[in-house]
């Protein structure tokens, strides 16, 4: 690794290669599979805020080839300042002039169909998620894995540790349909090259972190339920918080070396380093306090082949945003209190549900065992339900980076209104995004602003011709 240090930070500049290449501009922080196991912790109390760091990550599906950027930040130096630099032009070569967000007809027609797919895709996957548990719940194996792990040992403790593994892995197979067909999709509309085999090997990593994981907060939440029956919904999503936050922050440490791999930056490309370098200069002076020694901004490397400095600078500055408007707090902030209310919700449906049903699926009470698909069953209702407000406000601060890019650019890049919407524009077209998105599936499910939308606000969004200065950026 690489450290470049100046007074006011310290700057790590990595290329993080992989093995799954996904076609994209901007890239979650997490690999497909394991976004896909922790959706499964999602539904336990997990992943409400692991789903916050999905929200926050840029497009669908982790892709595999980044540019990672990392800072530890200091302080400024009493009476410093630092003009921002000119970020020179380089290879390829500049984009046509936008105007607005338009695709050739062919690729029109494939996003346009692309954007069918995934709306019908993200039903079907949570009504064929729903049939699993009921059908877990209907065939009584819950109920048959709880016999096994009780009949094995008396402590409850050792029983988690064979009734999670086997209930969480007979989820995951079930619903490895939906998986394999998203990934065929991706593959047939060239939005992904990573072979099968490639595939399954991470999907089966994302499994083991998961079953790990859901074997502490498994065991955490029936030992929390059978304390307090009452109050079990509030006491375990007061423990479980800190899991979550110790979850996040080792993931750049710990499960993202499990998928990709890091090498130098400044020896592939200096003078896109050194335009980060002055991009971080003048972000440092936005900063008002820190959120951690370690920051992170992630850019996949098929940016750098596809876009000009300036339009990486941008994308870059777009994810520093996150980080100087503080999305990341509150972000977490926003889906624990999410978490909270669909944790009194559960608890004042399970008992209703299982007086109804408990009978005939062998589930003795709430803290049994067993009850753990019907409780799962409950969450997805709940978070599906509170889908547009997830989105809602995933978009608003998605909406508020796009306009954080566009102010700490300004004076940095030459016609900085044009490279955001031509960042867009090829955002838009490698990713295959429909040009006149299905307002539904907007409301449901986008998690950032349309393309069309990005690339408006950016050819208008011009505060310093009227002698102004930015909301964020002065």
């Amino acid at each position: 690794m690489l450290r470049m240090k100046s007074p006011r930070n310290s700057l790590h500049l990595a290329l993080l290669k992989a093995h799954t290449p996904v076609r994209s501009l901007l890239g979650s922080g997490l690999h497909p599979p394991f976004q896909r196991g922790l959706m499964n912790l999602q539904r336990i109390l997990l992943a409400a805020v692991v789903l916050a760091l999905s929200f926050l990550a840029a497009k669908p599906a982790a892709a595999a080839h980044r540019v990672s950027l990392q800072s530890q930040q200091t302080p400024p130096a009493s009476g410093t300042s630092s003009a921002p630099a000119t970020v020179a032009q380089s290879q390829p070569p500049s984009a046509p002039r936008i105007t607005k967000y338009t695709l050739p007809p062919d690729r029109y027609q494939k996003a346009h169909n692309l954007a069918k797919i995934h709306f019908r895709l993200a039903l079907i996957s949570f009504v064929y998620g729903l049939v699993v548990l009921w059908l877990i719940l209907r065939w009584k194996v819950s109920g048959k894995y709880r016999t096994l792990a009780e009949s094995k040992f008396s402590k409850r403790s050792l029983q988690a540790l064979i009734f999670s593994p086997l209930i969480i892995l007979t989820v995951d197979v079930l619903e490895l349909p939906t998986g394999i067909y998203q990934n065929w999709v991706s593959r047939q509309y060239g939005l992904s090259v990573q072979g099968w085999g490639s595939w399954f090997w991470d999907w089966s990593k994302g499994e083991i972190i998961s079953i790990i994981l859901s074997i502490i907060l498994i065991w955490l939440l029936y030992a929390v339920i059978r304390k307090s029956p009452r109050r079990w919904w509030f006491y375990f999503w007061l423990v479980s918080l800190p899991i979550l936050l110790l979850v996040y922050f080792l993931q750049p440490l710990v499960i993202d070396p499990l998928f990709h791999k890091f090498e130098p930056l400044q020896q592939k490309d200096p003078a896109l380093t050194a335009s980060l370098e002055k991009l971080a200069h003048t972000a440092v002076d936005a900063y008002v306090t820190g959120f951690g020694a370690s920051k992170r901004i992630v850019v996949l490397d098929t940016t750098i082949a596809r876009a000009t400095t300036p339009q990486i600078v941008f994308v870059a500055g777009h994810e520093m945003g996150h980080y100087v408007l503080g999305h990341i707090p509150k972000l977490l902030a926003f889906f624990a209190a999410l978490l909270l209310v669909f944790s009194y919700l559960v608890y004042r449906s399970i008992g209703w549900l299982l007086a109804r049903s408990g009978a005939k699926w062998k589930v003795r009470s709430v803290d049994d065992w067993a009850s753990l698909p019907a409780l799962l069953f409950l969450f997805s209702i709940f978070f599906f339900l509170a889908s547009p407000i997830g989105s809602a406000f995933s978009r608003y601060v998605e909406h508020q980076a796009d306009r954080y890019g566009l102010e700490v650019t300004h004076g940095l890049t030459p016609d900085s209104s044009q490279v955001a919407a031509q960042t867009f524009q090829i955002l838009g077209d490698v990713d295959l995004r429909d040009p006149e998105p299905n307002p539904v599936d907007v409301f449901l499910f986008y998690r950032h602003p349309p393309i069309p939308d990005r690339v408006q606000f950016a050819l208008t969004y011009d505060p310093w011709s009227h002698g102004g200065t930015g909301e964020f950026v002065k």
